[in-house]
């Protein structure tokens, strides 16, 4: 039984990037359904009101984007190459468009009016406004992940690249490790076609 090859690093690095994809899926979809802001609002008519503003509610982008980088982290499986890369790119994008939703909890002076708008409560109404940034700063961590696969994923692109277009002399060399005990397929016909016998050791010195 003949021993298993050494591990692909390309391939590798492809699983990890797909993996780092959606663990920033599953955050940009935990960031959606946490509180952003709390909401205190009271109408002189009735009991005051408290209202919760989600992530989804903040900005609507959270799920699509979620959604997009699981569809990136499926597609890593198919393609190569180009493709690879310029997949990467778009997810770096996402994961930027990602950091910035993050930041906009912050980058707001008053979120009041903002969170009134999206759960349709008159700003003339509103009591206080409590910014709660745990949902933020797991989105702007999820962001922070999706950069680091699209760099790896760069990286599998390259590294598929390279060992594509390996020449057959980098292949016997190699090959021609103490540590291997066989010779690959490829390497052996490559040894033929330049008329020197395969199974003969290294020449010495």
């Amino acid at each position: 039984m003949s021993d298993p090859g050494p591990p692909n690093p390309g391939r590798r690095q492809l699983l990890t990037g797909a993996g780092l994809l959606v663990v920033a899926a599953a955050g940009l979809w935990v960031a959606s359904k946490f509180t952003w802001v709390r909401l205190r609002s009271f109408d002189g008519l009735g009991e005051p009101r408290t209202l919760l503003v989600s992530g989804a509610d903040w900005s609507a982008a959270l799920v699509p984007l979620a959604v997009a980088l699981i569809a990136a982290a499926i597609a890593t499986l198919a393609i190569r190459g180009w493709a690879l890369r310029i997949l990467a790119v778009l997810v770096a994008v996402i994961g930027a468009g990602a950091a910035y939703l993050g930041v906009s909890l912050w980058a707001v002076r008053d979120v009041g009016p903002r969170a009134a708008e999206v759960k349709n409560v008159a700003v003339s109404t509103l009591v206080g406004a409590d910014r709660l940034s745990g949902g933020a700063t797991t989105a702007v961590l999820a962001a922070v992940v999706a950069v680091l696969a699209a760099i790896t994923l760069l990286r599998a692109g390259r590294g598929v690249t390279a060992s594509k277009y390996q020449t057959p002399a980098a292949r016997r060399s190699e090959a021609a490790n103490p540590a291997d005990k066989k010779q690959s397929e490829r390497v052996m016909w490559d040894s033929l076609d330049d008329g020197q016998d395969p199974t003969a050791g290294p020449a010495r010195r």
